[in-house]
């Protein structure tokens, strides 16, 4: 595998709340958007992610998919219990998106509006569901693809890590294939760029680090309004 990773604050945004991870040893990659006032954000995306490393990096014995999961909890745990004891993090709370990729198969957990997304020949899959409002209308039939774009409520989210004492992850797993393409990102990328715009840059750069950096400027070109994070993994044996 090779990969790239990045994070920019944005036009807009005096902070980054957004944490990124890549463990090469454990083929680890994370994706976390925080939210909360002060600095509340960026402690518990950095929160929530070390939290699920901590976890994988023990009991080796487990699956990688009950590893997750233990991680999860115990990351929404933290952050729901810091948010609790300290008035300056009150209702906090973080998206995260985790994969880990062993023998071409990727585990995920995800909770939020982070996205993954897997690039095979001319089709971008998305792998993950985001858990938002106007997904849910969406769902239903309420709005369309292009009215979910623009809704003024599209950034509501339905499930976040460390808002509420528990949280139910959901924990996909996908097999890969050599030449395939991994994307995880925060919504500072896909809120201004199209899919098929994402597909269009990944596959064009040499590499992966060219495609995060030209995946973040195109996101700065349509304004750059939030913090975005970009990791790209390449599936090359």
């Amino acid at each position: 595998m090779k990969w790239s990773q990045g994070t920019e604050v944005g036009h807009i945004r005096k902070r980054n709340e957004d944490s990124i991870c890549v463990i090469p040893d454990l083929a680890f990659f994370a994706v976390a958007d925080g939210m909360g006032g002060h600095l509340a954000g960026e402690v518990a995306s950095r929160m929530a992610i070390e939290s699920v490393t901590a976890e994988l990096g023990t009991a080796r014995k487990s699956s990688l998919e009950k590893r997750l999961i233990k991680g999860v909890r115990a990351a929404n745990s933290k952050v729901y219990e810091a948010s609790q004891k300290d008035s300056s993090c009150r209702g906090m709370g973080t998206t995260l998106t985790a994969a880990v990729i062993k023998d071409r198969e990727m585990t995920l957990a995800h909770v939020g509006d982070s996205r993954a997304y897997v690039i095979r020949g001319d089709r971008i899959l998305s792998i993950t569901e985001d858990h938002t409002l106007v997904q849910e209308m969406l769902k239903q039939g309420g709005i369309t693809r292009e009215q979910a774009r623009e809704h003024p409520h599209r950034n509501v989210l339905t499930r976040a890590l460390g808002t509420d004492p528990s949280v139910e992850a959901d924990i996909i797993k996908t097999v890969l294939e050599v030449g395939d393409y991994v994307l995880l990102c925060s919504d500072g990328l896909t809120g201004l760029v199209e899919d098929h715009e994402i597909m269009g840059l990944v596959k064009s750069a040499p590499d992966p680090e060219q495609a995060v950096k030209d995946l973040i400027q195109k996101a700065l070109s349509r304004g750059g309004n939030d913090n975005i994070s970009v990791i790209v993994v390449e599936i090359n044996e």
